[in-house]
């Protein structure tokens, strides 16, 4: 994968195929410490420790249309390699959580690329999935809950254009409004 944004669609869509409700996503920028760090956490189906080792194997997959996995794989490998950690903790019925961190100046470290777009396929796949996004740069933070949209829409989905095009501009103003540093 080419960008971050990428990496957090693909695990968050690994979410929604666990049976997730709610995908809980971070993507913190820590410009102090020199640290990106990505953290995605759901309330699906979980995994016990013999699944979590497979689901790092890129050649085991649950999916029906391919024989690899590569998107856990390629995000440890995209932490590690700019001097970052890779963290997976997951327990059957409870959910996973996701935490890749990266040196963020590192010349290595993949673009962060278009997290809004990211985000709004993920509601256009799944309307009703509950969706958490927090943005954090040092002090500041925007934060976008679809539950709290939802509350105020009524009855207009999620997946209305109109609805689509609203959060897509919120996270990218959000993501670009913060404090100058």
């Amino acid at each position: 994968m080419i960008e971050l944004a990428l990496h957090i669609l693909d695990i968050s869509q690994n979410s929604l195929r666990a049976g997730a409700s709610l995908v809980e996503i971070s993507l913190i920028e820590d410009m102090i410490n020199d640290r990106l760090t990505i953290i995605i956490k759901d309330n699906g189906c979980g995994m016990n420790a013999s699944e979590v080792e497979k689901a790092l194997d890129p050649f085991f997959t649950t999916k029906k249309v391919r024989r690899i996995g590569l998107g856990l794989p390629m995000l440890k490998q995209a932490a590690l390699q700019t001097e970052g950690n890779f963290i997976i903790e997951s327990e059957p019925g409870r959910g996973t959580l996701i935490s890749a961190e990266f040196k963020h100046s590192h010349i290595d470290r993949q673009p962060t690329g278009d997290v809004a777009g990211a985000i709004v396929a993920l509601i256009l796949e799944r309307p009703d999935v509950d969706i958490l996004f927090t943005y954090r740069k040092d002090d500041y933070e925007y934060t976008l809950d679809t539950r709290e949209i939802r509350e105020t829409l009524e009855s207009v989905p999620l997946n209305n254009m109109d609805v689509i095009g609203y959060i897509r501009d919120s996270i990218k103003e959000g993501m670009s409004s913060q404090p100058d540093q």
